[in-house]
C-alpha cells in the first residue's frame, strides 16, 4: 500500500520589522480611527483627527495588505501637528477604554463627523444627494443603558469596559456617558461581585436606568451559589428596583429580588420590560428618534412597526394611528401586550429574519416603520420593495445595513426622501438614523 503523499507545508512569511513612519490623516473612518496612506497601503490611526500630522509605528507588512485592497492598524506615537478638529477628552480612561473612540475631536468636528458618517454610507449606494436634516445631540450623563464587564482576581474586582481592541478591562474611576444614578453604582457593584465572584471568573452586568429604579441584571457566573444569590437579593443601594441573574446569554432569567416596580413610559404608558431588556440608548435620543417617526406617518390609517421591541414607536404612534406592532423577542411581546387594552394597538409574535411580512400582507397597511437591529432587515427590505406600501419609515443604529436596505427599497420603486441623524450613542462610532420613503 503507497504511503498518503504529504501535504505541501505554507511557508510562513516571518514577521514583519516594525516601521516608524511620519504621515498626515486625512480623514476619520467609520470607526472613528484616522485615516492615512503610506506606500500605497491605507492606515488606521486611532486617537487622530484629519489634519493632524502623527509619528506612528505599523507591525503588520504593508505590501500585503495593498495586495488585498486592505487597510493596516497603525499605533500612534506622537502628535507632531494637531489638526483643526481636536478638543480635549472630557474623560481620564480616554484613550484605553473602549467605551468611547471619539472624545479627542472638539465639538463642531463631532457633530460634522456623525453627518459625514451617514452622507458615506448613503453616497456609496448610490443616494448621497439624499437631503439629510440637523443632527439631534445627545447631552453627557444621558445614557439610561450600560452593559458593564468584571473580572475577580484574588480580592480585587476590575469593573468597567473593555480597552479598546482587547478583552482587557478599564477600571472605572469616571464615566461622563453613563448617568448619575448608573454611575453611582460602580463602587457598591463592585463590592457586591467580590462576594459573588468565584476567584478568576468573570461576569457582565446590563443595566437599565427605569422610572421606578434601576434593573440590574447579572450574565453570569456560570454557577449561582446560596451565599453569592443571598448577597445579590440583599445588595443594599435603595437605586436598585430589580435584580435577576442568567448563566449566560443564552439562558433563562432567574429573578432574585422585586422590590418595586419599574417602568419605562411611552406617552405616558408605563411599561414593565424584560429584565435587561433593550431600550434606546438615551431618553434624548428616544425623543429626537420618536419626533421624526411620528412626523413622517402623520395621520396614516393603518400603521405596521415592524421589530417592534416593547413599543418605543407603537405605542406613541398609537394616539392617532392604527397599529399592528410585529416583534420575534417573546418577552418583549408580554410586556407590550400587556398594555393594549384601550389602544388602537395589536401585537404579533414573528421572527421577522426568517418570516418578513409578505408584500401581500403588508398591502393592508398604509405605512411602515421598521426598526431592525444592527444587522439590519435584508429580508424585510426586499418584501417591502415589492410592496404597494405608500410610505415607509426606517429607523436603524447602523448607517451601512441601512443604506444597504435602502437601496433595495429604491430599486423596488421608492424616493428616499429625508434622512435624520441622531447622535445617541455620545463619541461613539455609532449613529442613529430616520429614513422616509414615498411611492
Amino acid at each position: 500500500m503507497k504511503p498518503f503523499p504529504k501535504r505541501p507545508v505554507a511557508k510562513r512569511r516571518p514577521p514583519a520589522e516594525p516601521r516608524e513612519f511620519d504621515v498626515a490623516i486625512t480623514d476619520i473612518g467609520a470607526r472613528g480611527d484616522g485615516l492615512a496612506t503610506v506606500e500605497g497601503a491605507r492606515l488606521f490611526v486611532p486617537l487622530t483627527v484629519a489634519g493632524d500630522r502623527v509619528r506612528v509605528r505599523v507591525t503588520d507588512p504593508l505590501d500585503a495588505a495593498t495586495a488585498k485592497g486592505e487597510g493596516v492598524r497603525a499605533d500612534l506615537l506622537a502628535v507632531l501637528e494637531p489638526g483643526p478638529g481636536r478638543g480635549d477628552p472630557a474623560c481620564r480612561h480616554f484613550g484605553r477604554c473602549g467605551g468611547c473612540t471619539l472624545q479627542h475631536l472638539s465639538a463642531d468636528a463631532y457633530r460634522a463627523w456623525n453627518v459625514s458618517l451617514v452622507q458615506g454610507c448613503l453616497a456609496r449606494v448610490g443616494l448621497g444627494d439624499t437631503p439629510l436634516e440637523p443632527l439631534a445631540c445627545t447631552p453627557p450623563g444621558a445614557r439610561r443603558r450600560a452593559r458593564l464587564a468584571a473580572l475577580k482576581r484574588g480580592k480585587r474586582v476590575w469593573l468597567g469596559f473593555n480597552e479598546r481592541q482587547s478583552h482587557r478591562l478599564v477600571d472605572l474611576e469616571e464615566c461622563p456617558v453613563l448617568t448619575p444614578r448608573l454611575f453611582a453604582l460602580v463602587e457598591p457593584l463592585r463590592a457586591l461581585l467580590a462576594v459573588v465572584l468565584p476567584d478568576g471568573d468573570g461576569c457582565d452586568i446590563v443595566l437599565n436606568d427605569l422610572e421606578g429604579g434601576i434593573d440590574l441584571l447579572l450574565v453570569g457566573p456560570r454557577h449561582l451559589e446560596r451565599g453569592a444569590r443571598d448577597a445579590l437579593a440583599l445588595f443594599e443601594p435603595d437605586a436598585v428596583a430589580r435584580i435577576a441573574w442568567k448563566a449566560d446569554d443564552r439562558s433563562g432569567v432567574e429573578p432574585v429580588a422585586n422590590r418595586r416596580p419599574a417602568a419605562i413610559r411611552f406617552e405616558n404608558v408605563p411599561i414593565v420590560p424584560p429584565p435587561g431588556a433593550f431600550l434606546q440608548a438615551s431618553a434624548a435620543g428616544e425623543a429626537a428618534l420618536v419626533e421624526a417617526v411620528r412626523g413622517a406617518i402623520g395621520g396614516a390609517g393603518r400603521v405596521a412597526d415592524l421589530f417592534a421591541g416593547i413599543g418605543t414607536f407603537s405605542i406613541p404612534l398609537s394616539e392617532q394611528n392604527a397599529v399592528h406592532a410585529v416583534e420575534g423577542d417573546v418577552e418583549a411581546v408580554a410586556a407590550l401586550s400587556r398594555v393594549v387594552q384601550g389602544r388602537r394597538l395589536t401585537v404579533e409574535r414573528r421572527d421577522l429574519f426568517e418570516q418578513p411580512l409578505t408584500a401581500k400582507e403588508l398591502g393592508r397597511f398604509d405605512a411602515v416603520v421598521f426598526d431592525p437591529p444592527r444587522a439590519g432587515a435584508a429580508a424585510q427590505a426586499e418584501t417591502l420593495a415589492a410592496s404597494k406600501v405608500p410610505l415607509v419609515v426606517g429607523v436603524s443604529c447602523n448607517p451601512a445595513t441601512f443604506a444597504r436596505d435602502a437601496r433595495k427599497l429604491v430599486d423596488g420603486g421608492y424616493r428616499l426622501t429625508t434622512v435624520r441623524p441622531v447622535d445617541q450613542f455620545l463619541w461613539s462610532a455609532h449613529v442613529e438614523l430616520v429614513g422616509v420613503f414615498t411611492r
